[in-house]
């Protein structure tokens, strides 16, 4: 989790007079693509839905909607890969940054004017609506597992991990389980998220501490800055000082086992034995067996439950290169500054759409 690799030039580009560049391409079933003329929609990033990334694209061509069985043929299953970017002074001098990979659920409009809507869900849908129809038992490790979960849908989905690998008990998933669901809860057992990040490729990662990850990006209210507005908030909703983890595996006949995390540092604000009072959370998986296994899913976990409570709202010019986890210095108008954690986004595909920021959590910043 981390800013899309991207030039030395295309951030302060942002900040700059330019015309954004989409990019939307639809890949048919057949191998045949079609470039779209795109004329708004947006994608949103949202890491607190299972499915993160979601889009929805408009266009004035009426003639993509689908209306004999072989077009039909041709839609069901065909994908959408949207990019984001800028020119750097030629039409030719261009910088894109992708968005995603989708698979196209529905495409809709007038048929004889237009316009045409096209939504879609990342590539973690096609695991999550290829549900266990037989019992399914993950094993060996927490990359392992989640790798053959992904790929028991998609065969040739690449999937990379940042993680200490670990291995797992035995966990059996019933019929009509979710499985993308299943490759969530094997990735906690190692404290980790996995999700499709903008190639289409499947990430396993853990989300970077607000207080030692370096930031990526500063929008500042200066005259050169992308700022636009923000917000602060605190709330101590979904804020815990400690977890729970625990674990019972009878396939490996293996007794139960737990690992209690707190906050034991007497100067945080959320700390266990301190006015914030206790306020523990508890996780649960028959995939961890050992002592040592609930005590790093549950160390992974409290880092995150404990972030500042403190979340704002930004608003700044649109920057796709973003991710969920991202760590941004944020400039205020009164100058002074802060860092926030990325949560969720939505890119727009139109020219001079907004582009709202929510975070996880803020901090001061010096």
């Amino acid at each position: 989790m981390s800013l899309y690799s991207v030039s030395s030039r295309f951030l302060p580009r942002l900040a700059e007079s330019h015309t954004p560049v989409v990019q939307a391409t639809l890949l048919l079933t057949t191998g045949t693509t079609v470039d779209l003329a795109v004329t708004g929609g947006s994608v949103t990033v949202d890491r607190s839905q299972a499915i993160r990334r979601t889009c929805t694209v408009t266009i004035a061509d009426p003639s993509l909607i689908p209306r004999t069985a072989s077009n039909q043929l041709a839609t069901y299953g065909a994908q959408l890969r949207i990019s984001r970017g800028v020119t750097y002074g030629s039409p030719d001098d261009v910088e894109l940054v992708p968005l995603g990979v989708f698979r196209l659920d529905s495409v809709g409009g007038d048929v004889s004017a237009g316009p045409v809507t096209l939504q879609g869900k990342d590539l973690s849908a096609i695991v999550a609506d290829d549900k266990f129809t037989a019992a399914y038992t993950a094993s060996g490790t927490v990359v392992s597992a989640v790798t053959a979960i992904i790929q028991r849908s998609i065969p040739t989905a690449a999937v990379v991990s940042s993680i200490t690998d670990q291995a797992i008990g035995r966990r059996t998933f019933d019929v009509g389980a979710d499985a993308w669901a299943g490759a969530q809860e094997i990735a906690a057992a190692a404290g980790a998220e996995v999700y499709a990040n903008p190639d289409g490729v499947f990430v396993i990662a853990t989300l970077p501490d607000l207080a030692t990850a370096t930031p990526v990006w500063t929008i500042a209210a200066t005259e050169d800055g992308a700022y636009i507005s923000a917000t602060r908030s605190m709330a101590s909703d979904g804020v815990f000082n400690g977890i729970l983890a625990s674990g019972e595996n009878t396939t490996d006949n293996a007794p139960p086992v737990s690992y209690l995390a707190v906050d034991n540092d007497p100067n945080s604000p959320t700390y266990w034995s301190g006015p914030y009072g206790r306020r523990p959370d508890f996780f649960s998986s028959a995939t961890l067996t050992t002592t040592t296994a609930c005590q790093q899913a549950a160390t992974l976990k409290l880092a995150q439950a404990k972030a500042p409570n403190a979340a704002g709202d930004i608003s700044s010019l649109p920057n796709p290169a973003l991710e969920p986890g991202d760590v941004l210095r944020v400039q205020h108008e009164d100058e002074s500054k802060e860092l926030h954690q990325v949560a969720s986004f939505s890119v727009p595909l139109d020219i001079g759409g907004d582009f709202p920021i929510a975070t996880i959590s803020a901090k001061e910043d010096a």
